[in-house]
């Protein structure tokens, strides 16, 4: 069986160096490349996770996400992203990747984040007990709170998510500290994920009232 190690993609020398140093103080196998292209290139076995940036030249981190599924490689994929591109982070977690970190983030989340993703790398079969939790989680939420939280997985701006519900923005960040507590979500891409389990079993505007 191959070893899992983690696979960094970033065309910013200085990030590369920054979360190469993090996670190997961490005891994590690393291997950095400057772009998606060398990244695929690279004959060697791959077997882990896949933290890549969404923004890069020749070819972004959605570009390379959907070429990992196309290749069928064994990888769970991160990506990192601006806050401008939350809507096309969630477009990637809709399309598989296990989760996304805002930047600037704090080491300490993207040391989470990696031993999540290569967990599940471990097993990808049972979805099913995901699925349940969300299930459960988002039966804790009220009507509104649905509402918002939808708003929210498709990268809406609190700003945004009140115009379009007719609310303050006041009223956005009460509902969602609220969403935040009682899913135990530490971050919006928590939210996105249960919104994606759920999406799994059922259509998302269909959510059960």
């Amino acid at each position: 069986m191959v070893e899992q190690a983690v696979f960094l993609v970033d065309d910013d020398d200085g990030v590369r160096k920054a979360l190469t140093f993090a996670l190997e103080m961490e005891g994590f196998s690393v291997r950095s490349f400057r772009s998606a292209r060398a990244f695929l290139e690279d004959g060697q076995n791959k077997c882990g996770c896949l933290i890549t940036d969404i923004r890069m030249p020749d070819m972004d981190g959605l570009e390379l996400q959907r070429a990992v599924v196309q290749q069928k490689l064994p990888l769970s994929v991160i990506i990192i992203t601006g806050h401008g591109d939350v809507p096309i982070a969630v477009e990637a977690m809709m399309a598989g990747a296990v989760d996304f970190l805002e930047k600037p983030f704090e080491h300490a989340l993207l040391l989470a984040s990696v031993r999540r993703a290569l967990e599940l790398n471990k097993d990808r079969g049972d979805r099913r007990a995901e699925i349940n939790r969300a299930k459960e989680l988002l039966g804790l939420l009220t009507n509104r709170e649905r509402m918002v939280l939808e708003k929210l997985t498709l990268g809406r701006p609190n700003k945004i998510v009140a115009h379009e519900l007719g609310i303050s923005i006041r009223t956005v960040e009460v509902h969602r500290a609220s969403i935040m507590k009682k899913t135990r979500a530490q971050s919006l891409s928590d939210l996105v994920r249960i919104a994606i389990a759920i999406d799994r079993d059922f259509d998302i505007a269909g959510w059960p009232p």
